[in-house]
């Protein structure tokens, strides 16, 4: 990577036609889907221009999941930690529990208008594959959703969710059962089904026009911020903080704030047990350039360039490779990248429970952490973010199992 005196200026107008954010993106897919992603690409060109589109879209996010998500002071966190005031995005409280349903219900409308018929889907936190199994019912499309058995085991109520939805949930049981296997799956499902099938992929990820397009559709994440701040303390935020899996809530968190210099960006990556490989789910701290999935980012690696098993408490954390656009903003020192280990975000968990009384998300809960630890370093009159990406009620089990507890 270049120094830091020889890096390009982030800017808002990537990619470039060929799906580059800088060195990262692009498209590294088989012949079969090329047909289809081009398909995809110029659909989704012409609907953003489309205003009919724009309003029925709107339109959904308004009156279907609740948007706009509200912007809340955490006063109580925020005078225990001391320092900078800390404010929640708070996308919990959209439709289905997460800020997934700004996506889905983007793609489920193109499927729409490419005369597809079906709907694939991956998940591992199980929020994707609910918002997917949701936007699916809403506008009567079969809906099949990849998830890894232990993925499965560990995210219970989303996956029961699911089934009411009307979604069938098809169990990977290669690799770690986790989400990086989800993903191949449905891929392989899409090679063979493309016809008549649209793969709505859940994150950043994946062979251009995905990494775009899931970022636009989660900007109204932070477009909805900056109204929001300046509304309430007339002036953009200080700081911004968002969890980084595959990295679509921080992706649609950070995007509108990119050409703000002023605004310092952290994005959080889950550390798991350790820094040794396959304890930790962090590709921007520890990972190589490599391509997973039909694009090229940084990737968690052994010697021989093969991906890696990663670990992390929160199934959606849980993630090899990381969006392209993060790797861009890394590179160009926008966005500063660190690491939460497990034991952190529990603490966080619990303190933002106890202090605000809202239980989130293991995966929120990890940018929670570090937001913490950052504000505490801040003045009183600042104001930092933290992108509230999604509930906890679907961790409640899982972190019994983890603390000894029995009902």
């Amino acid at each position: 990577m270049s120094s830091a005196s020889a890096r390009p200026h982030a800017s808002a107008s990537v990619p470039d036609s060929q799906g580059r954010f800088g060195d990262f993106g692009g498209r590294f897919v088989p012949e079969t889907l090329t047909r289809a992603l081009d398909q995809l690409a110029d659909e989704y060109d012409r609907a953003k221009k489309d205003p009919e589109f724009q309003r029925e879209l709107a339109g959904l996010l308004k009156t279907f999941v609740g948007r706009p998500s509200p912007l809340y002071h955490a006063k109580r966190l925020s005078n225990s930690v001391g320092g900078a005031q800390i404010w929640l995005k708070r996308e919990d409280l959209n439709h289905t529990g997460a800020h997934k349903i700004n996506n889905t219900l983007g793609q489920a409308l193109l499927t729409l208008r490419m005369g597809k018929t079906r709907v694939i889907a991956e998940t591992g936190a199980g929020q994707h594959g609910v918002a997917s199994a949701t936007a699916c019912a809403h506008f009567g499309l079969p809906c099949t959703v990849y998830m890894g058995s232990e993925d499965i085991r560990r995210q219970k109520p989303n996956v029961f969710s699911m089934k009411l939805l009307g979604a069938e949930i098809c169990a990977v049981e290669s690799g770690s059962k986790t989400l990086r296997d989800a993903v191949n799956e449905a891929m392989r499902d899409w090679m063979s089904s493309v016809e008549n099938t649209h793969y709505i992929i859940g994150s950043v990820i994946g062979p251009h026009p995905f990494p775009m397009m899931v970022r636009d559709f989660q900007a109204i994440i932070g477009r909805e911020t900056r109204e929001q701040c300046r509304d309430t303390f007339d002036r953009l935020p200080d700081c911004i903080v968002a969890c980084v899996g595959g990295g679509s809530n921080a992706a649609g968190m950070f995007y509108p704030f990119v050409e703000d210099d002023g605004v310092r960006m952290v994005g959080v990556e889950a550390g798991g047990r350790g820094n040794a490989p396959g304890d930790h789910a962090s590709p921007l701290s520890f990972g190589d350039p490599g391509v997973l999935h039909g694009s090229y980012s940084y990737v968690m690696q052994d010697e021989d360039g093969q991906t890696c098993d990663v670990h992390s408490m929160s199934a959606g954390l849980d993630y090899p490779g990381v969006g392209p656009e993060h790797s861009y903003w890394m590179a160009t020192g926008r966005v500063d990248y660190i690491d939460c280990g497990d034991d952190a975000a529990m603490q966080a968990f619990d303190q933002l429970a106890r202090t605000e009384g809202i239980i989130a998300a293991l995966e929120s809960s990890h940018a929670v952490a570090k937001a913490m630890t950052i504000a505490a370093e801040m003045k009183p009159d600042q104001h930092l973010v933290v992108c509230l990406s999604g509930r906890g009620d679907k961790d409640a089990m899982e972190i019994a199992r983890l603390r000894g507890v029995t009902f």
